[in-house]
């Protein structure tokens, strides 16, 4: 069972940027790999996916233009750059495991099979 370690959450001011990062315990380079988020009071947020550089890289709308997802292989990890950081973006951030094969895009919790702590994000105003 892969599990997953995320980091890289903080305290910044609107406008900051921050880099998160997820490790694996295993190897993922097969899976599509995604970040959601869940701010409180509020239903888990698809933020992005990817399977490999260019292939099924996938955004949610609030984050679009802002954030960059990319994975390392060879270190077995996914991360996420932050740019432009909103107080609306304060959440925990969660990293996930998803399917095999590069067949399409996937946006849904529920197509992810395993999941990490989470970091907390908050961008004060």
């Amino acid at each position: 069972q892969v599990q997953l370690v995320e980091s890289g959450g903080g305290l910044v001011q609107a406008g900051a940027s921050l880099r998160l990062s997820c490790a694996a315990s295993g190897q993922t380079f097969s899976n599509s790999m995604g970040w959601f988020r869940q701010a409180p009071g509020k239903e888990r947020e698809f933020v992005a996916t990817i399977y490999r550089a260019g292939v099924n890289v996938a955004y949610g709308d609030s984050v679009k233009g802002r954030f960059t997802i990319s994975r390392d292989n060879a270190k077995n990890t996914v991360s996420l750059q932050m740019d432009s950081l909103k107080p609306e973006d304060t959440a925990v951030y969660y990293c996930a495991v998803g399917p095999e094969g590069r067949f399409g895009v996937y946006r849904r919790q529920s197509d992810y099979m395993t999941w990490g702590q989470g970091t907390q994000v908050t961008v004060s105003s």
